[in-house]
C-alpha cells in the first residue's frame, strides 16, 4: 500500500511539473507569436493553452484519486484519473482539429513570419516541452501518457516551426510552416484516438489486456484441488489497478486448512498480474452456484 501511495504522489508530481512549465510557456508563446507575426505560432499557443487547461485537471484529478474509501465509493476515486485521461483526449482531438482548421486553409496563402525570433521560440519551446514530456514519460497510469501525447505533440510542432523557421532563412517558402503542421497534428492525432480507444474500454470494464483473463483463468485450474473456474471478472480501475473476481470449484472439503491453503495458491499465482483486489468465492462441486440461482 505504502508503495502505490508512494507512486501516485511521484505522478501528482510529474503532472505538477509539467502544467506549471506548459503554462508559462503558453504566456511566453502568445507574446512571441505577436512579436514575431506568426499566426503557427499563434496557434500552437491557443492549443498549449488547451494543453494547460487538461494536465491541470489532469493534476487535480489525480490528487482527488488519493481520496480514501467511501461507503458510496467502496473502491475509492481512482478511477478519475481515467476520467481525466478521457477528458484530456477529448481536448487533445478537439485542439488537434483546431489546428488543422487553421492550418489547412494557409496553404493557399502562407504569411510570411519573421524565421530569426521563430527560430529562438523553437528551440526555447523544444526545450521546455521535451523537459515536460521526459518528466511525464516515467509515469505508467493511463492519465500520464495521455498528458506526455499532449506534450509529445508541442515538442514535434516546435521541432517544425524550427525546421521551418531555418529553411525560411534561405528560401521564400512559407507554405512549409503550414505543410508542417497539418503532418505533426495528423501523426498524434493517430495516436491519441488509440489511446483514447483504451480508455473507452476501461470504462466499460474491458479486461486491461488481450488474453489476461483467459491467462489468469488457466493459472487458477491449474492449483492444486480446482477442478473449475466460472464466473471470473476481471477489469481495472484506472489502467494500473487491476480487479479481479472469480469462483472456484473445490474437489475436496472446505475445511479452514484448505481455504488457507488455496487462498495462498491464488495469492501467489495473481501475484504477476497486479491485480490490487480479489474476491474468489469456493464452492463444493454438488453446491448451487448463486449467480446461477433462479436461472
Amino acid at each position: 500500500m505504502g508503495h502505490h501511495h508512494h507512486h501516485d504522489r511521484a505522478a501528482e508530481g510529474r503532472i505538477g511539473t509539467a502544467f506549471a512549465l506548459n503554462l508559462v510557456f503558453t504566456i511566453i508563446e502568445f507574446i512571441g507569436g505577436i512579436l514575431t507575426n506568426s499566426t503557427a505560432i499563434l496557434a500552437d499557443a491557443v492549443h498549449d493553452l488547451g494543453d494547460s487547461l487538461s494536465i491541470g485537471l489532469g493534476w487535480v484529478l489525480a490528487r482527488l484519486g488519493r481520496r480514501p474509501a467511501t461507503g458510496q465509493y467502496t473502491y475509492g476515486y481512482q478511477r478519475l484519473s481515467l476520467l481525466g485521461a478521457l477528458i484530456n483526449a477529448l481536448v487533445l482531438i478537439a485542439g488537434s482539429l483546431w489546428v488543422l482548421s487553421e492550418a489547412i486553409p494557409r496553404l493557399s496563402d502562407p504569411p510570411m513570419p519573421h524565421a530569426t525570433g521563430m527560430a529562438w521560440l523553437a528551440v526555447l519551446g523544444v526545450t521546455v516541452n521535451g523537459a515536460a514530456a521526459w518528466s511525464l514519460s516515467r509515469g505508467r497510469s493511463l492519465n500520464e501518457r495521455v498528458l506526455n501525447w499532449h506534450l509529445l505533440e508541442d515538442v514535434l510542432g516546435w521541432v517544425a516551426v524550427l525546421i521551418v523557421a531555418i529553411v525560411l532563412q534561405f528560401a521564400d517558402w512559407p507554405i512549409l510552416d503550414p505543410l508542417l503542421s497539418i503532418a505533426f497534428t495528423l501523426f498524434i492525432l493517430f495516436n491519441v484516438v488509440r489511446n483514447l480507444r483504451e480508455t473507452v474500454r476501461l470504462f466499460l470494464q474491458a479486461a486491461p489486456e488481450a488474453g489476461m483473463a483467459e491467462e489468469i483463468e488457466q493459472k487458477l485450474l491449474r492449483l492444486p484441488h480446482v477442478v473449475d473456474v466460472h464466473h471470473l471478472h476481471l477489469w481495472s480501475l484506472d489502467g494500473e489497478h487491476h480487479v479481479l473476481t472469480a469462483h472456484l470449484v473445490l474437489d475436496i472439503p472446505l475445511s479452514a486448512e484448505t481455504q488457507r491453503e488455496v487462498k495462498e495458491a491464488i495469492r501467489k499465482a495473481c501475484e504477476s498480474c497486479d491485480i490490487s483486489h480479489t474476491t474468489i468465492e469456493l464452492e463444493q462441486a454438488d453446491e448451487a452456484c448463486r449467480h446461477e440461482i433462479g436461472h
